[in-house]
């Protein structure tokens, strides 16, 4: 069955109505997949693949699920085999690998903590062990502590969100680097908040905002290489990372306010991320695409 949304109404007068989730919340970041109610769209059935990524190898951070997992089988789906890296959610991880290699492709997993530098050149150095290469390296992962005033940011809290969301993309290219070859892709997850803002998320959407930076000041960097780096800013997106960050009732009403009245499923980001990966952009590098419902934004 497609999954993508239907109209609503007759055809002739189509008006997009709200579409919200059950409240629901988890206890510990960055959530689980399987306790999600609805669980999020991660594939789109009607996507075959042709072959854009044959014989690369991509390591995908939080790719046990959200975002990551999407990408992760739109990659296998075009050919690419693919290491996963995710700090606990290991059930999640486990469903992704076994689709991944029910599309005939290969799926490491890596359970770590990427908070540690020592943990990021392991991670590279076990996804090039196992499969020989690394063409494509997608730093994905993120934690958000939603406060009211930036006076309730503890120091601890303002650590921690750089630590796992910006402190990593270092660590991780850093590693990555020396098996990188003219040709490779790094891939960025940003944020639309690093554009709009968000009056409750400011270390994060401060962090997001590092991202773009990073993106744009590395491909400058790699350009002479032949490394491609690039950044995808999704607007609100159906992954465990919402409710283990909002309270229930948030949730509730988590992406309403977008013109398409709804938050994207993770499906919906893949296509994305296979373009900038693969040969249909060998000419775009230290750009940001915006997937977003209809959010404006300037970059």
């Amino acid at each position: 069955m497609n999954p993508v949304y239907p109209y609503y109404g007759e055809r002739t007068v189509c008006r997009v109505q709200p579409i919200a989730f059950p409240p629901q919340h988890q206890d510990r970041q960055p959530g689980l997949e399987s306790l999600m109610q609805p669980r999020p769209i991660s594939e789109n059935p009607d996507s075959r693949g042709s072959g854009k990524l044959d014989g690369k190898v991509a390591l995908i951070t939080g790719g046990d699920s959200g975002i990551g997992k999407a990408a992760a089988i739109a990659f296998a789906k075009e050919g690419a085999d693919v290491a996963i890296a995710y700090l606990y959610e290991a059930s999640d991880a486990e469903a992704t690998q076994r689709r991944i290699e029910e599309l005939g492709q290969r799926c490491l997993r890596i359970q770590t903590d990427l908070r540690y530098k020592a943990n990021c050149i392991q991670a590279v150095e076990h996804t090039v062990r196992t499969f020989g290469k690394l063409d494509i390296l997608v730093n994905n992962h993120g934690v958000q502590y939603p406060q009211q005033s930036v006076l309730d940011i503890s120091e601890e809290q303002l650590y921690e969100t750089y630590r796992t969301n910006i402190f990593p993309f270092f660590f991780l290219t850093q590693a990555a680097l020396p098996h990188l070859c003219t040709g490779a892709s790094i891939i960025n997850t940003a944020s639309i908040t690093a554009y709009q803002g968000n009056k409750k998320l400011i270390d994060y959407s401060s962090t997001k905002g590092a991202v773009v930076t990073f993106t744009r000041s590395l491909a400058l960097s790699l350009a002479d290489s032949g490394i491609r780096v690039n950044s995808v800013a999704p607007g609100p997106v159906w992954t465990p990372l919402i409710p283990s960050s909002y309270p229930a009732e948030e949730v509730s009403v988590f992406g309403t306010d977008t013109p398409f009245k709804r938050a994207a499923q993770p499906y919906e980001l893949a296509g994305a991320y296979v373009y900038l990966a693969g040969p249909d952009s060998t000419y775009v590098t230290g750009t940001c695409i915006h997937v977003n419902g209809g959010d404006m934004v300037t970059s």
